[in-house]
């Protein structure tokens, strides 16, 4: 942020002389009144505190700030105190109207030691006799006007004028600041607000609820590292008792793996309409994806067919890491795979295990086998393999532990995971 002069200081060279307690004492209240101003980031707030300190500090009738409007090049009265004719929203033509307008257009201070005899000056409380306006400069240009007002002719000593200058320069970086900081924390407030929509919609493009299937149950949990992720699952009823189960990462996290996740989505659901095998499917949509993907982006995804009346599903696996097959035992399948999507031509072969009741099939993404504790350590697949040999353990309770185990550490990739429970 800017910053600006200092309000000089009671033992400032500057101001050598005899000065009056009255004098003494409205400077140290004007260099509490800066430090408070500088201090201030909401600008409504600001410009209030200005005129209200400047006014408790010297007595005087009215203080204004006016701001430069950018569309119509007008001042705008954006704080006052002390004033019963013009109120905040007022208007006056830069170079036109009133000393505020003289002093917007040359940039330089002007000081009316009797308003009746300045030619600029607009009439307002009609016991005002002095008036001095000073700009509101950074980085040399314009932004507003402060102006003071008293019911004294020539009210103002050249000490005090030199004070009202170096507070000027602690108001003008102020108001900058505090504009800033309204505007980041309105491009922050618009961007959280897109990423909730974008969460919103990329929640809907997940299933609501696992499918109801005889003989079957699922557990899923989609964990992104931000607002919205890579990571995606979904089941499609194929009709005579099939269903299509889903696991994909999208490379890359936020908001550009979410427009791509939701783009091999749609393409995917159009290919099951047509083609039956998860190999062909694979195929087809990774050609799809190298012509239409930027370059370095892909996705690993596994893509299988349960059948329910057989109790088999058939599996084909694009670069994705092997499923968990917990039947007493906790083994990795033996599933060969193809290339990531999007990156090539590849053949995708074709895995097909039974899923005897009590079997269970673990689907999941490396954010889990690659969460990180504080040592940089991953959570791998040993541990992954002894969370599932324990009795009772779902994916609820492994994300829990991989929760717990990341504690602390910086979270940077999205964790999803897919139980398919044969009961």
């Amino acid at each position: 942020m800017s910053t600006s002069p200092q309000v000089p200081m009671v033992n400032d060279p500057s101001l050598a002389g005899p000065y009056s307690c009255d004098f003494v004492q409205t400077l140290m209240k004007l260099q509490r009144a800066a430090q408070l101003i500088t201090s201030t980031l909401d600008l409504d707030v600001l410009l209030e505190r200005v005129v209200t300190d400047i006014a408790e500090s010297i007595g005087c009738v009215e203080v204004s700030v006016w701001l430069r409007d950018p569309e119509s090049d007008d001042m705008v009265l954006h704080g006052v105190r002390g004033c019963t004719h013009n109120k905040k929203g007022s208007r006056l033509k830069i170079g036109q109207q009133g000393m505020v307008g003289h002093v917007a257009a040359t940039g330089t201070m002007r000081y009316a030691r009797d308003v009746r005899q300045d030619q600029h000056y607009i009439a307002c409380e009609l016991r005002t006799r002095s008036e001095v306006s000073l700009p509101l400069k950074v980085g040399g240009e314009v932004i507003g006007v402060l102006s003071v007002d008293h019911f004294d002719l020539d009210a103002f000593s050249e000490d005090q004028l030199q004070v009202f200058q170096a507070l000027a320069g602690h108001i003008a970086v102020a108001i900058e600041n505090a504009r800033m900081f309204r505007r980041e924390r309105a491009e922050r407030e618009r961007m959280e607000g897109e990423a909730n929509d974008a969460r919103a919609i990329q929640q809907a493009l997940l299933p609501k609820a696992t499918p109801l299937v005889p003989g079957f149950a699922f557990e899923t949990a989609w964990h992104p590292a931000g607002a919205v992720g890579g990571d995606w699952f979904d089941f499609i009823d194929l009709g005579g008792e099939r269903y299509g189960i889903v696991l994909a990462d999208v490379s890359g996290k936020g908001m550009p793996a979410a427009l791509l996740m939701a783009a091999t989505r749609a393409i995917l659901r159009t290919l099951v309409r047509v083609e039956s095998s998860p190999a062909r499917i694979l195929a087809s949509l990774s050609q799809t994806l190298a012509e239409d993907f930027p370059i370095g982006k892909f996705v690993t995804m596994i893509y299988a067919v349960l059948d329910v009346r057989n109790r088999e599903i058939t599996m084909a696996s694009a670069g994705h890491l092997r499923p968990l097959v917990i039947n007493g035992e906790c083994a990795f399948a033996e599933v060969e795979t193809g290339l990531p999507l999007g990156l090539g031509a590849s053949s995708y072969p074709e895995h097909t295990i039974h899923l005897k009741p009590g079997t269970r099939l673990l689907l999941y993404t490396d954010g889990i086998t690659e969460a990180m504790n504080l040592l940089d350590e991953e959570y791998g697949t040993h541990r992954l393999l002894d969370h599932f040999q324990k009795p009772g353990n779902c994916v609820q309770t492994l994300i829990e532990e991989i929760q717990v185990y990341e504690r602390g550490s910086k979270r940077s990739d999205d964790a999803t995971a897919v139980l398919i429970r044969s009961r």
